[in-house]
């Protein structure tokens, strides 16, 4: 019999770690923090008053030492009928406090009482609420994301692509705020409402059987991408059958059109309302996939990123072919890198560097053409780091072989 891999080993441990820290969470806080209600005073539209009458967020902040700035309100899924907010809330609030990211898990209205509008009304009332309150909750108010699952992510998605700028005379102080979010992760979402691939049940509670003419136009959601929707963060599995993944596909190629930032990741394998997906060593990585778009955008640090240009020279010559990495001294930054040609770089700001001290590494792919091999690439790092202020900067660097 053979044994297990180290790489299967390592895998196996980080998920028993992870599975023990959420078990552990589960006994204390089962039902999650307390309700913080959107309106204290009454929700508007409300028929009733129980507990699906009240849509609220419940707060997860991180610890203090470890709290980077960043915001992130949830939507679970469940069809517009149900919210599954344990798998799609509060585990997921947990994970991104390990981040050092805020999560509020956000109750929302549904079906059977509630339809459009009811939803997207208490999802930017979370976010202008999120905002209102950032101070309070030590978040920054330019790095509060949105995120959905399944009929959530419709939720989400509508959210990113149906905003304002607040109501400037409405006596409601949180009323007055802005409701865009700062970006928005999608996972496994209800994309369209006409097309064959939608989902017919989330269509129904949230529209009703026949929603007036174009209503449901407006809300397929890849039909209202613009240039302002924010940068999307998509995951989906080719097996969900419930959802298919032709909504996560509809909705990147239409940021794709406006010039959105966007990264999709399909997964061969997994079936709808996978959450983490614990069972699963490499779906259970789409959150690290997450997390590192989460810091390649630099919403983990409030440091602006700059433009760097610069010459690399190896023994007195001009790199030919090549790689730089500016890594930075402090981990919620962004990396930044681009390629190395005839001795030039250039790295434009939206994807630069933070402010602050770097380490330079260089990668030289070697002198054979048309492009190198393996064994051509030569790492050097700079024995000086480098530290980078303002909006743009000229890093020139003379590298030796010897």
């Amino acid at each position: 019999m053979s044994m297990p891999s180290p790489t299967s080993l390592l895998r196996c441990s980080s998920l028993l770690v992870f599975l023990l820290s959420v078990s552990a969470a589960r006994e204390s806080a089962a039902a999650g923090p307390p309700l913080t209600l959107l309106w204290p005073d009454g929700a508007p539209g409300a028929v009733g008053t129980e507990e699906n009458d009240k849509p609220g967020v419940r707060i997860y902040l991180p610890p203090k030492e470890k709290a980077t700035g960043a915001a992130v309100v949830i939507c679970p899924g469940g069809g517009y009928g149900i919210l599954a907010t344990d798998h799609e809330g509060h585990q997921i609030a947990r994970w991104f406090n390990s981040l050092g990211v805020a999560g509020f898990v956000l109750q929302y209205r549904h079906a059977p009482k509630y339809r459009h509008p009811i939803p997207l009304t208490d999802a930017q009332r979370a976010i202008r609420l999120v905002r209102a309150e950032s101070e309070k909750f030590g978040i920054s108010p330019r790095r509060i994301g949105i995120m959905g699952f399944s009929a959530g992510g419709h939720l989400a998605s509508t959210a990113a692509t149906h905003f304002d700028a607040g109501d400037p005379a409405s006596e409601d102080r949180i009323a007055k705020v802005n409701c865009r979010p700062d970006f928005a992760i999608l996972c496994y979402p209800v994309i369209s409402m006409t097309e064959s691939f939608g989902h017919a049940g989330s269509r129904r509670n949230l529209l009703g059987e026949n929603p007036e003419a174009g209503l449901a136009e407006s809300l397929s959601n890849e039909k209202q991408v613009t240039k302002d929707t924010p940068p999307t963060f998509l995951f989906h599995t080719g097996d969900d059958s419930g959802v298919p993944v032709e909504n996560s596909l509809a909705f990147y190629a239409a940021l794709r059109r406006a010039g959105v930032a966007a990264e999709l990741h399909v997964y061969q394998v997994g079936p709808h309302g996978v959450g983490l997906a614990f069972a699963d060593p490499e779906l259970f990585g789409w959150k690290d996939r997450l997390a590192a778009w989460i810091r390649t955008n630099g919403l983990l640090a409030e440091s602006p990123r700059m433009a760097v240009t610069g010459t690399i020279t190896l023994d007195g010559k001009p790199l030919r072919w090549g790689m730089i990495s500016l890594v930075p001294e402090q981990s919620n930054q962004p990396l930044a890198w681009t390629m190395i040609s005839n001795g030039k770089y250039s790295i434009a700001a939206n994807r630069g560097p933070g402010q602050g001290v770097h380490r330079v590494e260089v990668f030289h792919l070697g002198s054979v053409e048309p492009r190198p091999t393996l064994e051509d690439v030569i790492k050097f790092e700079h024995p000086t780091a480098v530290t980078l202020r303002g909006e743009s900067q000229v890093v020139d660097l003379s590298l030796s072989s010897k």
